[in-house]
């Protein structure tokens, strides 16, 4: 018979059959236990030493053989909970000085912070992971840069993002480069004048994320989001100065 639960506590389907061997048999040396679990006398022996380890197993010398006694079943469950207490110490462990030590080996910034997507796909999933780590935030609240040629493109594959947003209850400042640019619930709109023509630029701020998305040749789209609170965090100080002042 197969029992997960007793695999979850680091037995191996073995050592479960010879334990269940020995709950049979009662005291037995090492040739009745082979016989009796179906596994050769060697992994046997291997399996035995391992159940006194753990506590389940207990042999008394006869002659010069040994016989295997099981200990009752209800020695499973001190060892489920010694296992569950090693967890929660290591949990404990983790979030209290490992992790935190570990993650001080990480260089603050690298390649691993930058990620490049393009097409639809792209674009609906960075506008995802704004929506889903803004969602997180204390303040749900971002910001942008939106230049007026980005727009037919920027909601084209996933054109209920605004809806979701305020669903979501996120607000959003804007500061639209070019005139254009629709108000909705939950977003404040500022412009910048430009005279003559103006690229296809969108860029959204979300600490501890920027996201940058762009128009290719053909209107093929493309975004980089930079994963650094730095990154962030600049790109915020010039966004708040310049609303200020508009």
């Amino acid at each position: 018979m197969h029992y997960p639960a007793l695999e979850n506590i680091g037995l191996s389907q073995r050592e479960v059959s010879i334990y269940r061997a020995l709950l049979a048999l009662g005291p037995s040396p090492i040739r009745a236990i082979a016989e009796k679990a179906d596994i050769n006398r060697g992994t046997t022996y291997d399996c035995l030493k391992v159940l006194l380890q753990k506590g389940l197993v207990s042999y008394l010398p006869k002659g010069k053989r040994r016989l295997f006694s099981p200990q009752p079943p209800e020695v499973l469950l001190q060892l489920a909970e010694q296992r569950q207490q090693s967890l929660d110490d290591a949990i404990t462990k983790l979030k209290t000085s490992i992790i935190p030590e570990l993650t001080h080996l990480q260089p603050d910034f690298s390649a691993a912070n930058v990620q490049f997507y393009e097409g639809d796909d792209g674009i609906e999933f960075v506008l995802r992971d704004i929506l889903n780590s803004v969602s997180t935030l204390p303040e749900r609240r971002y910001c942008v840069f939106s230049s007026k040629p980005i727009r037919d493109h920027l909601y084209r594959p996933f054109p209920n993002y605004t809806v979701q947003r305020i669903q979501r209850g996120i607000q959003v400042q804007v500061i639209a480069i070019g005139d254009g640019g629709e108000d909705a619930k939950l977003s404040e709109r500022k412009w910048i004048k430009t005279e003559g023509k103006v690229d296809a630029a969108y860029i959204a701020i979300y600490p501890p994320k920027c996201a940058v998305i762009s128009l290719a040749s053909n209107n093929y789209p493309t975004a980089v989001v930079i994963d650094s609170k730095e990154v962030a965090g600049a790109q915020q100080i010039i966004f708040d100065t310049l609303w200020r002042l508009l």
